[in-house]
């Protein structure tokens, strides 16, 4: 759950460090003071949008923190995303910074290590739950009240699978209708890739030989001032038979037979002889080493001219191809790939039975997948129904109706969100026959609802309350309060019915310092509460009767 909240220089906050408990909490104030900015902070910190606006003015940049503790069912999830990411944390505390300057530049972080944005919103959607003022508004939209029905049922393994069959099937039918409508051009390229595959497997060019063929054709060529140049090196070494200059070989084990004899008189020339013995043992290994050498090697015109219409085959090759001769076993592969790739596509009746393959695959899913919301859909309409008894709306009933559509993506349906607002009427759509009133409190059902099946900690309301007055206010009140009995809720509102329901009161108000207007939050106590509720109830001016009747509202 949230436990603390730092804010620093944020549109019109100055310096503000929250501390939060478990239960309902609620925030109040008078309209502009600034208790949606507090919402917007922290979705700031969870990874939402932000830009040099957020700034204070004079400011030089925006800072948010943070501070959740890990408790309930999260827990697992939550840390092994920590451990997998490396931003573990050993003591169950999970700190969310965002710093935003006057530049616009951002930069985040999670216990201290830098992440991305992306990270703090993937950790954010695990650890809070934000419904908007302006949720009802959405859910206008067919593809919202899909998503909603959706994510309410835990089908979103069921909808990738969906989606992937989809898109296998539809890119297979493109690929055949491709075809059949340029079925000519299909066949002329696959006579240039037949030719080109040709010519390279004629040639037959294997991996490294033209590194190999210039090593030899250097070796060819060479060959006459390789042979003089090594048996020159084993003459002067081993077989120089001139008597003014015997070889060096044999004049190092003579003088290695003079020191050691020297060394039997003085022993302090023993190191002379053990650096000369390796010296002479080199020579004679370079000797076996010039033998072997020219044993192997002779003049060969015959193969030299072999190797040189090789090369010449080869160059030409890369020439026509605009490769280098290295790059032409790879361009084979290549270009065979794609002429069997083209051959496959060409057999028509081959790609037509494999789409219908897939597509009875993705039907196959989309089933099971509507199966799933067909019995989602009546659990939903059945708990929003029974809300609606509670919300003023008695005899109300709420259906989610899911209407047949071409396949898509998302399944074989559309899901549409049914209303009766009296007892006797047949359900219309929502966006049809909902007032703003009966829309408000049929959102906020939804999001209680819905919030009680997810397993997120930490659930905000951001005055999704508008639009309701009188006793719904107070039944609201009670939904929340018992919704936090299970999670930690904090609400932004501005109906006393529902704000004498918390466990923990802020009062929300704008302060002058100098020339500037900034934001202040304080923690009200039993008797600030009451002056709150009063005002709440009453306007600015405050009276006895206001004071009772906050009384009452709070002893209920």
């Amino acid at each position: 759950m949230l436990r603390t909240l730092s804010i620093r220089d944020f549109v019109i906050v100055d310096a503000i460090e929250l501390e939060f408990a478990a239960g309902f909490t609620v925030f109040t104030g008078e309209t502009g003071a600034g208790k949606s900015i507090l919402i917007d902070a922290l979705a700031l910190a969870l990874g939402g949008r932000g830009d040099a606006s957020v700034v204070r003015e004079g400011a030089a940049k925006a800072d948010v923190t943070a501070e959740f503790a890990l408790a309930g069912e999260t827990d697992g999830e939550v840390g092994g995303w920590l451990a997998q990411n490396e931003f573990a944390s050993e003591d169950g505390v999970i700190l969310m910074r965002r710093v935003i300057d006057n530049a616009g530049r951002s930069k985040a972080f999670i216990n201290g290590v830098a992440a991305t944005a992306g990270q703090l919103r993937e950790l954010g959607e695990m650890l809070v739950d934000i419904h908007g003022q302006h949720a009802h508004q959405s859910l206008l939209k067919s593809d919202a009240q899909r998503l909603l029905l959706d994510g309410q049922a835990g089908l979103q393994d069921d909808l990738l699978a969906v989606a992937g069959a989809f898109k296998s099937w539809r890119s297979l039918a493109r690929q055949r209708e491709e075809f059949e409508t340029n079925a000519k051009n299909v066949l002329l390229e696959r006579e240039r890739l037949e030719w080109q595959v040709g010519e390279l497997e004629k040639l037959a060019v294997k991996p490294g030989e033209w590194d190999e063929i210039t090593n030899e054709h250097s070796r060819l060529s060479h060959a006459a001032s390789l042979i003089e140049g090594a048996q020159e090196a084993l003459s002067v070494i081993s077989e120089n038979d001139a008597n003014d200059s015997p070889p060096m070989l044999s004049q190092l084990s003579a003088l290695n037979q003079k020191i050691g004899k020297l060394v039997d008189v003085d022993s302090s020339l023993k190191p002379v002889l053990e650096a000369l013995e390796p010296a002479r043992i080199q020579l004679q290994e370079a000797v076996y080493a010039l033998n072997d050498y020219l044993s192997r090697v002779e003049l060969d015109p015959a193969r030299l001219h072999q190797v040189e219409d090789r090369m010449e085959a080869i160059h030409s090759a890369g020439r026509k191809f605009r490769l280098t001769p290295d790059e032409l076993p790879q361009e084979l592969e290549t270009l065979s790939q794609q002429l069997r790739q083209l051959a496959d596509a060409s057999d028509l009746d081959a790609m037509k039975a494999q789409e219908e393959k897939l597509k009875a695959t993705y039907l196959g899913l989309a089933q099971k997948l509507s199966k799933a919301r067909t019995k989602a859909a009546q659990a939903l309409g059945s708990a929003v129904t029974a809300a609606m008894q509670d919300l003023s709306m008695s005899g109300g009933r709420f259906a989610v109706a899911l209407n047949p559509c071409e396949a898509a993506s998302y399944g074989v349906e559309q899901v549409e969100f049914l209303v009766a607002g009296h007892a006797g009427v047949v359900p219309r759509p929502l966006a049809k026959v909902a007032s703003g009133g009966e829309l408000a409190r049929i959102a906020l059902a939804i999001s209680v609802i819905t919030s009680s099946s997810t397993a997120t900690p930490t659930l905000i309301f951001d005055e999704v309350d508008s639009g309701i007055g009188g006793g719904v206010a107070e039944v609201v009140g009670r939904l929340l309060k018992r919704l936090g009995q299970d999670r930690q809720v904090l609400c932004v509102t501005h109906l006393p019915q529902v704000a004498s329901q918390a466990n923990q009161h802020f009062q929300v108000s704008k302060q002058s310092q100098g020339n500037k207007t900034v934001s202040a939050i304080d923690g009200l106590d039993a008797k600030n509460r009451i002056e709150e509720i009063a005002r709440m109830l009453g306007g600015l001016e405050i009276t006895a009767t206001t004071r009772k009747h906050a009384r009452e509202l709070l002893a209920l």
